[in-house]
């Protein structure tokens, strides 16, 4: 698998690699990175697990940034949630999201190696599962992108919905069937350069599924 994080990316992971508490990477930049490589992105995730707030973290990681020469702006700061804004000497821009997160994981991450510092990456199981509650609550085509990547690499479909059932207690078969048959896949995935057509049949078997499912 060929890595589609550019090099601005691969330096913030690296940078970061010993940010305490420790951080896991999921979502896109993991697929993009690890795991799949089926798109790009222009921001990473870096969850950090049980934790409630993030507290001094959001401080600690733009010390270690600017540091480094990179430029750092706040854009969003919330006690749970903060999204930087990173650029570098080359103009190259990176959003980096922190985000904490009580919840343990699901699956063991993944030690992976950037430049000679290890990090963590979270399974595609784990990401799938992830996924799908974030289809089911927020509808962006990207999300779906990356249900359909991952269920073409034979990641489990029912195992990833039992993760997305223990994440969210309002997560269910019925309601995602519900959000797909809502969501204008053709005219998101148009709007964002995907293939509209494959992802709306795609979305249309994954509801079929999900109701079948439920039925029985």
């Amino acid at each position: 698998m060929n890595s589609t994080l550019s090099p601005i990316q691969l330096r913030v992971l690296g940078l970061l690699g010993h940010t305490v508490p420790r951080w896991t990477l999921t979502g896109g930049g993991a697929l993009a990175g690890f795991h799949l490589g089926h798109r790009t992105t222009k921001d990473v995730d870096l969850f950090f697990h049980g934790e409630a707030t993030l507290g001094d973290i959001p401080r600690k990681v733009r010390g270690l940034l600017t540091a480094a020469g990179l430029s750092v702006e706040s854009v969003q700061e919330e006690p749970a949630f903060c999204r930087l804004r990173v650029v570098s000497h080359s103009a190259e821009v990176l959003l980096v999201d922190l985000v904490a997160e009580p919840v343990a994981n699901a699956t063991t991450p993944e030690r992976r190696d950037v430049d000679g510092t290890e990090i963590l990456v979270d399974t595609p199981l784990e990401i799938l599962g992830n996924k799908l509650c974030a289809l089911y609550s927020r509808w962006e085509i990207r999300d779906l992108v990356d249900v359909r990547a991952l269920l073409d690499a034979g990641v489990p479909f029912e195992a990833g919905l039992r993760i997305a059932s223990q994440k969210d207690g309002g997560f269910g078969r019925a309601d995602l069937a519900w959000a797909l048959q809502r969501m204008k896949v053709a005219a998101l995935a148009a709007a964002e350069g995907y293939d509209g057509p494959g992802l709306a049949e795609f979305a249309t078997r994954l509801t079929g599924r999900l109701l079948q499912a439920s039925e029985g």
